[in-house]
């Protein structure tokens, strides 16, 4: 018999990347959502604020997620008409955005978010 020592250290890793430019925010801004707790939330708050707004982990913005995009799915020609003017970014980009991170919300509830809302690269 011998003694065995290992010293552990957990490190958060990195289950879902993913951007999109911040002039799709009016667009968001525009999907207001049913929270219960919040009358005026919006995707914007979700996205954007998730900090800001009590929200930790995937399991807390899933709901939330798939209610914003069940209402950008209906409402695809109110919200194209927000598609900003210099191109950079529009509509579809948003909804495809959605789809992804709530895909990554629900395969993995207790994964922690993280936002970064200035130039990331390599400053989160």
């Amino acid at each position: 018999m011998g003694l065995h020592i290992d010293l552990m250290v957990t490190q958060p890793v990195s289950i879902y990347s993913n951007n999109i430019t911040h002039n799709l925010g009016v667009m968001a801004g525009a999907v207001t959502l049913d929270s219960g707790m919040n009358p005026d939330l919006t995707l914007y708050d979700v996205l954007w604020r998730p900090d800001e707004n009590g929200f930790r982990c995937a399991l807390d913005i899933t709901d939330l997620l798939d209610q914003a995009r069940a209402i950008m799915e209906r409402d695809r020609d109110g919200l194209s008409a927000l598609n900003p003017a210099n191109g950079w970014g529009d509509y579809d980009g948003l909804v495809r955005f959605v789809r992804e991170y709530l895909a990554a919300c629900e395969a993995n509830p207790q994964a922690v978010i993280e936002v970064c809302r200035v130039d990331c690269q390599g400053m989160c």
